[in-house]
């Protein structure tokens, strides 16, 4: 905080197509897609357009004993596109408050199944992953850079090993370490079986982990462990969803069909704070009954199911469609892994992670010792610095650089944005 107060950090004014611009009439290359969440660009006429006409009508009304048509319009898109199985929608604002919605649901759909309820209270979930900044999400994503002085405030949650990783434990290479966490994950969850409301995971990557990409068919085997001792799984794809890790959801990788998924981000196109929480009939169905039984959701959001959020939701989802935008995302995961190629024999480069359009590049000291640069240094954040006086805007986690472009940036603006961090990479990292 106190840098930032030093640094002049551009303020930004406007946007236009996968640029935005601030106050001084610079223009930067949107590196980040807006914190991971713009998807088409900014300013998109589709999108603009759907806002709009919805604003002509109401901008807000109340979902609390009520209804609208883009709340309802966009419920159904959403079940159409996501994994089978998932046909209720529950709207909050924030990829936080959709895990916070998960949770609640998990626990009380336990204590509400027929036949006599379960009191299940603990969760299982992947160490280093990132739920979002409210105490629930913290509770099960803790991030020690963020959330270390937060303990006392949380609850316990069983952190299993993540199977992916730079610096491996002593001992174990990827495979023995894969072995070694999937067999932790079948222990903790036979062992807790009776415990466990539910486990938690970011399919495929962990992202504020450090991009952090699982190993092919991790995610399968924990929707496997899951469902063979009746525990449910929740999928946090707020980072990873609408495209980003070249699907539509993580998920249809695996062919894996979570009872509860956590959308955010990017369900808007990155234009409002919307977020979606889905689930079975199953668990739905455990919240039924009289008024008086009390087996309501007793969970709302002021802005739940915002109108003009919807509304940007549906013109994005349709521009999915019609701008071929999936298509996108693959031929540009095979250009940014070309264009970042000379960074695997960089001095300073210890890794690449990537998935789809999400990148993580892993700064070092040096190479051959996998050693950390002072954190004094901030490299990560020097490598910001860099980029942006060359008109980009790019965001570290520590000393991983992410790269995170939108799924419609078309290939010579990825290509760019690519050339940008490898000039800013040598700029920063020739001193050390």
């Amino acid at each position: 905080m106190q840098a930032y107060r030093e640094e002049e950090a551009p303020i930004i004014e406007s946007g236009d197509g996968f640029e935005v611009i601030d106050v001084a009439g610079r223009r930067y290359l949107d590196g980040t897609s807006s914190l991971w969440c713009n998807v088409h660009g900014h300013r998109v006429p589709a999108i603009d357009e759907a806002i709009r006409d919805q604003l002509n009508r109401i901008g807000h009304s109340t979902l609390l004993g009520l209804g609208s048509p883009p709340s309802i319009e966009l419920a159904r898109m959403l079940v159409e596109r996501v994994p089978p199985g998932l046909t209720k929608v529950f709207y909050s604002d924030s990829g936080a408050t959709a895990v916070e919605a998960a949770l609640k649901i998990a626990v009380q759909s336990h204590r509400q199944k027929p036949g006599g309820g379960e009191d299940r209270t603990l969760f299982a979930a992947i160490g280093g992953g990132y739920h979002g900044d409210t105490l629930g999400a913290v509770s099960v994503g803790r991030v020690e850079r963020f959330h270390s002085m937060y303990g006392g405030l949380l609850f316990p949650t069983i952190m299993l090993p993540c199977p992916s990783g730079y610096r491996l434990p002593e001992g174990h290479d990827a495979a023995s370490w894969l072995a070694h966490c999937e067999a932790e994950l079948e222990r903790v969850v036979t062992e807790h079986r009776h415990e466990l409301a539910a486990l938690i995971i970011e399919p495929l990557v962990q992202g504020a982990a450090g991009i952090q990409v699982h190993p092919p068919g991790y995610l399968r085997k924990v929707r496997e462990v899951t469902r063979r001792h009746g525990i449910l799984l929740i999928a946090d794809e707020v980072a990873v969803g609408f495209g980003r890790t070249g699907t539509l959801f993580a998920c249809e990788q695996e062919q894996v069909e979570p009872d509860l998924l956590c959308l955010g981000k990017g369900i808007s196109g990155g234009y409002l704070p919307l977020a979606a929480t889905l689930c079975t009939d199953a668990i739905f169905e455990n919240f039924l009954g009289p008024p008086e039984a009390g087996r309501t959701f007793y969970h709302g959001h002021t802005y739940t199911g915002n109108a003009l959020g919807c509304a940007a939701a549906i013109a994005s989802l349709q521009l999915f469609e019609r701008n071929h935008v999936l298509e996108n995302v693959n031929a540009n995961a095979v250009l940014i892994e070309r264009e970042l190629a000379p960074l695997l024999s960089h001095p300073h480069v210890g890794q690449i992670r990537q998935r789809g359009i999400l990148i993580g590049i892993e700064l070092v000291q040096d190479r051959s010792t996998q050693l950390y640069f002072p954190s004094k240094l901030r490299m990560g954040h020097q490598v910001t610095l860099a980029a942006r006086r060359r008109g980009a805007i790019i965001r570290p986690i520590g000393d991983v650089v992410t790269l995170i472009p939108a799924p419609a940036m078309p290939g010579d603006l990825v290509r760019r944005v690519c050339q940008t961090l490898l000039e800013s990479i040598d700029e920063a990292t020739r001193s050390a």
